[in-house]
């Protein structure tokens, strides 16, 4: 994945309550919230989705279900295929997924 590809998600990922970001082992950058994963980028870019929403777009161009954690409702996201808009509401929606009431209803009201 491009540097300007991993600024543009670090810098959409950060944006919201107590945000931080994790490189594991494999040198994978995950952006968390209370240590849960919201956002993955290895060789490609993982976003955290309800399964509801996981089906539906997985029925576009652009998005694919993530081997191993697919099941939990994560989704593959080709960045040129989709666009820029679009990743910024996938992320605003993986952190409302994953963060803590209090956060999520902070984002939400704000």
């Amino acid at each position: 994945m491009k540097t300007i590809e991993i600024d543009e998600i670090r810098r959409l990922s950060l944006l919201y309550p107590e945000v931080h970001e994790h490189v594991d082992g494999f040198g994978h950058i995950s952006f968390r919230v209370k240590d849960k994963p919201f956002v993955i980028i290895g060789e490609t870019l993982s976003i955290k989705t309800l399964p509801a929403t996981q089906e539906t777009l997985l029925e576009q161009p652009g998005y694919i279900k993530a081997p191993y954690i697919g099941r939990h409702g994560w989704v593959l996201v080709e960045i040129e295929e989709v666009g820029w808009q679009t990743i910024e509401g996938l992320i605003r929606n993986g952190y409302l997924i994953v963060a803590p009431k209090r956060l999520a209803n902070t984002v939400r009201n704000g």
